[in-house]
């Protein structure tokens, strides 16, 4: 299992690095491991704006329904096109060209972060 140490963690199993732009989010090595193999993905429409907690993606396996949700308010400015077509990418790459979706606009003063020793500490 993978915990790169240059994102930021949440308890609910997603993962934020920040990028020039805003904040790159996707789910975690742990999370589309207990999912199991990923066969859809539902991203959110390009502007639309979320709020902290909202459900912004929704990720179908063989096994169950996953949500993603927003870590904080703000503005979607880019979803990875490439996981409609491959889901697979989820499994095969979390971290990198899993990715789901970017924000923009976003406020995170609120937002309490785990960083990779305390995310691998709260899931093994």
């Amino acid at each position: 299992m993978q915990f790169p140490e240059d994102v930021k963690y949440t308890a609910e199993h997603e993962w934020v690095r920040a990028t020039e732009s805003g904040f790159r989010i996707g789910i975690t090595s742990y999370a589309q491991d207990q999912l199991g193999d990923i066969v859809f993905v539902d991203l959110p429409s390009l502007g639309s704006s979320v709020s902290k907690g909202d459900v912004m993606v929704e990720v179908e396996s063989t096994k169950s329904v996953g949500e993603v949700y927003a870590p904080f308010a703000g503005t979607v400015f880019a979803v990875n096109d490439a996981v409609t077509d491959h889901p697979e990418l989820v499994n095969q790459q979390p971290y990198d060209d899993g990715w789901l979706v970017e924000l923009s606009d976003v406020d995170d003063s609120d937002v309490e972060f785990l960083d990779a020793g305390a995310y691998r500490s709260l899931v093994e």
